[in-house]
């Protein structure tokens, strides 16, 4: 048996400088195969939707602080959960060798004999500089770039940075992890030649929503970024290319940029509604204040496969029933053939989407997506006299669409696919922000995920000045109203698309 197989295997990822999309396809690949993760303080926190349900999540953050660890406890750590291990994925902001400690934790890796892959990230100088519309590098003003760390290894006896050399440098130096020596490195820089007023900016929170820029000059810079607040993890960059060119910051004309936008669907939803919010440049604050829990085992259900092929309709009135309806049957040995001939109706375009990804397209879908549009167009849409209509959707589903159809001369069968529970969160943190006016936007995108947030936060939300409330439709609406909760904005198209288009209309 070989080494790698007897103590596993280490992957050193890079995370990326932030924004969760910004992590390379193999570094994602491999945290849904991980077992463990062991991740640093920079990677964010959203990547850990990649990663199984079952796998080992430790934090592990090299900064000062009482939950802060050393580098010599995670180099036993690589070692001691490889050994025990499959795949274990440490996981580094940024590139892991780009003044990261790829290289040290490889080199422990290689003295234990224990098999390691290194998963380059996009660096943060590089990120920063991009996002904020500078570019390091231009055949007009700069054919070169250094990057260079700001804080050298502890008892370092000789410095290896050259001053001299950087301040007649004529082209571009990024400076990682550089704000605590700031005022020493402008003074070295100044003291050794260059200019004062040699333009300089500061990008902190690079990639992020909260992302801040600061264009100054070397001599001004320590002034500014205090006037400014700027606090770290920033990147300073020095030389020409740091007097930047608005028309190219293209990531803060992002029409959601700096607006704080919470969550309140399940898990699975959230992870897929907050990549929708920082795909515009928003800060996504995931609160789960639901769980879908399927109710596929029931003997009802269990019976539909059989009986499927007898009916004329099939409705789905959720995205969440028809992953379910199609993992219950996959789980069954069974496929989208046992609909037979029957039609096929979705409550709206999510849910059409959801079902096409089976390779089944919906035969109906209304013009308005609510259950009661669904009833009454395809009543129109054709006569359903005496044909036998099947509802598979949420045990606290409403009996309209059902009422509709019968009146229209069907007969009408239901199944439930899945129950709504509402899941506990600790919301002490969300009610700060809140209170604080650091929120923006709370949305809703279903009246269990208003009950269950209401059930966990206190409706006197609705006395912080600064926040609104978005609804994906009237029926969300109307549960907001009974805890007394003003709607800002109400989608009309009710998706989570047309959610966020609400918002971004609310500042135009």
């Amino acid at each position: 048996m070989t080494i790698s197989k007897i103590k596993g295997k280490v992957y050193l990822v890079g995370a990326g400088p932030g924004e969760p999309g910004l992590i390379t396809v193999r570094g994602a690949e491999l945290l849904k195969l991980a077992d463990c993760v062991i991740c640093d303080k920079l990677a964010n926190p959203l990547l850990l939707n990649y990663v199984r349900p079952t796998a080992e999540i430790i934090n592990a953050p090299k900064r000062t602080g009482k939950s802060s660890v050393t580098q010599e406890e995670i180099n036993k750590l690589l070692i001691e959960k490889s050994s025990k291990r499959q795949i274990v994925v440490r996981l580094k902001g940024g590139d892991p060798c780009i003044f990261g400690r790829g290289g040290e934790e490889a080199a422990i890796l290689a003295q234990a004999g224990i098999d390691f892959e290194i998963v380059p990230g996009i660096t943060a100088g590089i990120a920063a500089a991009e996002y904020a519309g500078i570019m390091l590098t231009d055949r007009n003003y700069s054919s070169e770039v250094i990057f260079v760390t700001g804080r050298e290894a502890d008892g370092k006896k000789n410095s290896g940075i050259d001053w001299q050399l950087f301040a007649k440098f004529s082209g571009t130096i990024v400076f990682y992890m550089a704000m605590g020596s700031l005022k020493f490195i402008v003074g070295e820089l100044i003291k050794n030649g260059m200019a004062g007023d040699m333009p300089a900016a500061v990008i902190a929170d690079a990639t992020l929503s909260g992302q801040k820029i600061l264009l100054t000059s070397l001599k001004k810079i320590c002034e500014e970024c205090i006037k400014k607040k700027v606090k770290p993890p920033a990147i300073i960059i020095v030389g020409k290319a740091a007097k930047g060119n608005s028309k190219l910051n293209w990531f803060t004309k992002k029409p959601l940029f700096g607006k704080n936008i919470v969550v309140t669907r399940d898990q699975k939803g959230n992870a897929e509604f907050a990549a929708k919010i920082i795909q515009r440049g928003g800060n996504a604050i995931e609160l789960a204040t639901i769980k879908i829990k399927p109710s596929t085992q029931t003997n009802r259900f269990l019976k539909i496969p059989a009986e499927l092929a007898e009916f004329d309709w099939v409705i789905f009135t959720s995205a969440n029933g028809v992953s379910i309806f199609f993992d219950a049957l996959r789980k069954l040995g069974k496929d989208g053939r046992i609909f037979g001939s029957a039609k096929i109706a979705a409550i709206g375009s999510e849910t059409a989407a959801k079902l096409s990804e089976f390779g089944i397209r919906a035969d109906f879908v209304p013009s308005v997506f609510t259950s009661e549009d669904l009833g009454k167009e395809l009543t129109k849409y054709t006569n359903l006299k005496e044909n036998k209509v099947l509802l598979l959707r949420s045990e606290l589903a409403s009996d309209e669409l059902n009422k509709l159809l019968t009146q229209a001369g069907a007969e009408v069968q239901s199944a439930a696919l899945y129950e709504i529970v509402t899941q506990k969160n600790k919301c002490g943190r969300l009610k700060e922000r809140i209170s604080e006016g650091i929120i923006d936007w709370l949305t809703f995108a279903s009246p269990s995920s208003v009950k269950g947030f209401f059930e966990q936060i206190s409706s006197d939300i609705k006395k912080a000045s600064n926040v609104k409330i978005a609804s994906i439709g009237p029926i969300t609406s109307q549960e907001l109203k009974k805890f007394g909760i003003k709607v800002d904005v109400e989608a009309n198209e009710h998706t989570i698309d047309g959610l966020l288009a609400a918002i971004e209309g609310a500042y135009k």
